[in-house]
């Protein structure tokens, strides 16, 4: 006799459960203790359950634009300030307009209120400017030198700069600050008044002394500039938020910054490059000094401006060989230069913590507000309604939850326990996930969330019900359940694929087309249809495939919800079997293996 062929693995094979619930017990140990590994054991709650901030910003009337609060820019405004707040790591903050000038901001419990309240409202106005002067924050006064300490912690400077710029010495005058501030402010306007020529100063020599000219109006605007410069008190919250209010970019201006622990003050010139022309900027840490730094890049035309004016700075001498970078009229940087810097990137570095680093990349990433905004309010949003509602929620959940355990218990009697513990594997799974993605990506569980898990819970019990009844059909056909098992699954694993598939799909467009709460719903709702897949194939298949091996279901016990006789079982299939000579023999029961 030949021997059979080894071919396909049959249709009722068995396969390898145990490899199967080797992996989601890895996973399910993996996720737990990830949990308490990063001490988020629970999930972050929304605005509406755990409360938080209000912040209402008020948009202000800026000089020469009187139509600028228009519905235009208010929604740019808002479409900003939400990617920032959700640049730091929060979701499910509601950010809205009210009203013709107002926007309101909720920002869940959790996050850190001043670093918010610094976020939403900057308009992040981002300009690189030549320095013309520097000197100490407070108004000029005979004063001992800077300590070591103090001098030595300067603000962040660009990648390939020289040193910091260092406070001007005691022993500068005035009146030679004045001259090479005027002989700076001369400087852009030289081709429309032309200075004397070499020749014509040594004419002047031989001449009688000329009455003194009037002062230029560039003289007069550098006098005036420098008087205030000189009055400046930086260390002054009040003149430090005045200091070059309402400078136009091509106009000099005064500016202040902090360098280290101290307060220095700037006259600054016309700004060569603007934050529209960076591209994109983020904090990260350099791998080599393990420090962190802001890395920039620029648009092609703002590559050509930031080398034309690092080319420029690069000849000139200490200070005015730098450029301040100047967010919001405050300087954060003021590197030197000795080179032109090409190539369209740029770092700042030195002094940078971790979140102040990201904050400033977060900001001149997302770009600056179309508008100027004040802080109207600051409000403290507690959790009462929203816990009472949250109560509710859970209360119709658990009601939910026993109708469909009774139902199961009812209808499927033993079979009921696989679906029940199955349900118990997705809870753990999704509760886990939940809590670590509150922590990873700022996921906040809000009421509408909840909503979306309970719903999972009708969706899961409904993949369990496609392959039950499978498995059932193929008992009233007359086979045992070891092969119904396997035959069943192929037929229950397409159901339940286009099932999940159909759900999933709605939830990836309602997250797509919607904003706020319903994003939460969406979110929650597509997070549980993922895991439903997971959980019936890499639990409710192997479980069952090892609950058909024992007794209690592979009898079709009348309490196992397998019962051949309940199930109206067709009897076993016959078949005849023919001799070699072609004739008959009777009947023989043919039952599957």
């Amino acid at each position: 006799m030949a021997a059979p062929k080894k071919g396909r693995r049959p249709t009722g094979a068995q396969g390898r459960p145990g490899r199967a619930l080797a992996i989601i017990l890895i996973a399910m140990v993996a996720l737990t203790a990830g949990m308490f590994l990063t001490k988020q054991t629970t999930p972050r709650l929304g605005i509406d359950l755990a409360g938080g901030t209000s912040i209402t910003l008020k948009a202000k009337s800026e000089p020469g634009k009187p139509d600028a609060i228009n519905e235009t820019n208010m929604n740019t405004a808002v479409g900003i300030i939400e990617r920032r707040v959700n640049g730091l790591g929060v979701t499910e903050a509601e950010v809205q307009t009210q009203g013709r000038d107002h926007i309101i901001v909720n920002i869940p419990k959790g996050m850190n209120e001043k670093q918010a309240r610094e976020q939403v409202g900057t308009t992040a106005q981002l300009y690189f400017r030549p320095v013309l002067a520097f000197a100490d924050g407070a108004p000029a006064a005979p004063q001992a030198t800077p300590s070591p300490s103090a001098s030595s912690s300067g603000a962040p400077k660009a990648e390939g700069s020289g040193k910091p710029s260092s406070p001007a010495t005691p022993s500068s005058s005035a009146t030679s600050q004045g001259r090479v501030l005027s002989e700076a402010l001369k400087a852009p306007a030289a081709t429309a008044t032309p200075s004397p020529s070499a020749s014509e100063s040594k004419k002047a020599d031989d001449k009688a002394p000329a009455p003194t000219p009037a002062p230029s109006g560039v003289e007069a605007a550098a006098a005036d500039l420098q008087a205030k410069f000189a009055a400046l008190d930086c260390t002054n919250e009040a003149q430090r938020a005045a200091a070059g209010q309402g400078a136009k970019p091509e106009d000099a201006t005064l500016a202040c910054g902090k360098r280290g622990d101290t307060w220095g003050k700037w006259i600054l010139g016309p700004a060569g490059v603007a934050g529209t022309d960076v591209k994109d900027a983020k904090g990260v840490i350099d791998p080599q000094r393990g420090q962190w730094i802001v890395t920039m890049q620029f648009t092609d035309k703002g590559a050509d401006k930031f080398a034309k004016i690092t080319g420029e700075l690069a000849t000139k001498q200490m200070p005015q060989n730098q450029f301040a970078i100047v967010l919001d009229g405050e300087v954060v940087s003021d590197p030197s230069v000795s080179q032109a810097l090409t190539g369209g990137n740029a770092e700042i570095s030195g002094g940078f913590t971790q979140q102040t680093a990201q904050d400033l990349g977060n900001m001149l990433s997302y770009g600056a507000l179309p508008l100027s905004f004040s802080e109207d309010s600051v409000t403290t949003v507690t959790a009462a309604l929203g816990g009472e509602q949250l109560k509710a929620g859970l209360i119709a959940g658990a009601i939910g939850l026993i109708l469909v355990v009774i139902y199961l218990l009812a209808y499927y009697r033993g079979l009921a326990f696989i679906a029940i513990v199955s349900l118990l594997v997705s809870a753990i799974l999704t509760y886990a996930i939940m809590a670590l993605l509150g922590k990873g990506i700022g996921f906040a569980l809000n009421l509408p969330a909840v909503c979306g898990a309970i719903v999972a819970i009708g969706i899961t019990a409904d993949s369990f019900i496609v392959y039950f009844e499978r498995i059932r059909d193929e008992i009233r056909e007359g086979r045992t359940l070891r092969p119904a098992v396997e035959r069943a699954w192929p037929r229950a694993r397409r159901t339940i694929l286009v099932s999940d598939f159909v759900s999933f799909l709605a939830a990836a467009v309602l997250f797509i087309v919607t904003v706020g709460k319903v994003q939460g719903f969406a979110f929650t709702l597509g997070l549980t249809t993922v895991l439903d897949v997971v959980v019936v194939f890499l639990f409710t298949k192997p479980i069952m495939t090892l609950m058909a091996r024992t007794k209690f279901f592979s009898s079709g016990h009348p309490w196992s919800g397998l019962d051949p006789k309940r199930l109206g079982a067709k009897p076993p299939l016959r078949r005849s079997r023919r001799t070699g000579s072609g004739s008959v023999t009777a009947p023989v029961d043919v039952k599957e293996a």
